[in-house]
């Protein structure tokens, strides 16, 4: 991979082009897809690409989706507002990312300590979730659709070793979304910015820490080259949703077989890109370690009991946030991880933990 392309186009702030409207031929609608990646980057960029090329195929070629990478059309961080204002139709991102119009917004992405990858999904799907999450981003005019999911992220590339709680105090930790909230009630200093932005401020000393995805990504942008402490488990993010946000004035106006079109395409492609993240994320960690150099650490115990504190404080400040929109999402959360979670005690993870005592891993 080419990490210096990588940060040429995935920089923040890049300037804006201006799109004619959107065209209409023939019956063919032409969609600009834009993203908060650099083009095919390992992960979300490549994830990007197919969901271009899927709502493309499976349309019969009645809609034509061009993918725009971060800075291209708008910088990463703009593409909400492009699509809910028509600068575009579609986008392509993670919930992490929008705390700003609204925090119920950040437990559709991921949450501390809450839903895996297929909870996730079963809570949108089966859990009432997508009612929420529809009238949620309903306020901003887009029809969200959950397209994929990282699985479990990780802690963070760390300059220094981590040996107890008080190392996190003041420390300048890149990260997002929720786990940006229990990072704050540890004292750290958490910034968010773009995955090649993070290299940047690791190599000069503007952050201390931070955390992207996982290896397959990671290593990708270079962060083994800077930091080779690579702690786990990423309990801030133990899974985290890709998201394809439309136009809601566009999918309105398509004809019922293409809005089914845009929601499949997205629902067909969260299994294969959950999965690509993992069989390429241990494939990837393998080498970070063998070829470079890469020392993977657990966070201590009173690491990760001090952020499972911090992460409950974030909940309840959820479940009593003003909005009362934002109350109704956490609740339903709440209720579906710790029905579903009960359940798991028993199922995945009674399973995953008998295989570890028998075979190890």
């Amino acid at each position: 991979m080419d990490r210096r392309k990588f940060l040429k186009t995935g920089a923040i702030g890049a300037a804006a082009v201006p799109l004619a409207t959107p065209a209409i031929a023939q019956d063919v609608q032409k969609w600009k897809l834009v993203t908060a990646w650099p083009k095919n980057l390992p992960g979300p960029g490549v994830a990007a690409q197919m969901l271009a090329d899927r709502i493309t195929t499976l349309s019969g070629g009645r809609i034509e989706v061009q993918l725009f990478a971060a800075g291209e059309i708008v910088p990463g961080p703009g593409v909400f507002d492009a699509v809910s204002e028509g600068t575009a139709e579609l986008y392509h991102a993670v919930p992490a990312y929008w705390g700003s119009k609204s925090k119920g917004i950040l437990l559709f992405g991921s949450q501390p300590f809450g839903l895996r990858a297929d909870e996730q999904f079963g809570w949108l799907y089966h859990g009432g979730g997508q009612a929420l999450y529809d009238e949620m981003y309903g306020r901003f005019g887009i029809k969200p659709f959950l397209c994929g999911n990282s699985g479990p992220q990780w802690g963070g590339w760390f300059r220094d070793e981590i040996n107890s709680v008080e190392d996190l105090k003041g420390l300048k930790f890149r990260t997002t979304g929720l786990a940006s909230e229990m990072c704050a009630k540890l004292g750290m200093a958490a910034e968010a910015m773009s995955g090649p932005a993070m290299f940047q401020a690791l190599q000069t000393g503007a952050l201390d820490a931070g955390e992207f995805i996982g290896p397959w990504t990671d290593s990708a942008l270079g962060y083994q080259q800077v930091a080779k402490n690579y702690y786990w488990p990423g309990v801030g993010e133990p899974s985290s949703a890709e998201e394809c946000g439309v136009n809601a004035e566009v999918f309105g106006n398509l004809p019922e077989d293409l809005q089914q079109v845009v929601s499949l395409a997205c629902e067909s492609l969260y299994n294969p890109v959950w999965t690509e993240y993992t069989t390429k994320h241990a494939a990837s960690l393998k080498k970070l370690v063998e070829e470079d150099g890469v020392q993977v650490k657990m966070f201590p115990q009173d690491v990760i009991d001090a952020m499972g504190a911090a992460a409950a404080e974030v909940i309840e400040d959820l479940r009593q946030d003003e909005d009362e929109l934002v109350r109704r999402i956490t609740e339903s959360f709440v209720a579906y991880r710790d029905s579903v979670g009960g359940y798991m005690t028993y199922a995945d993870n009674g399973q995953m933990n008998a295989r570890a005592h028998v075979m190890g891993y």
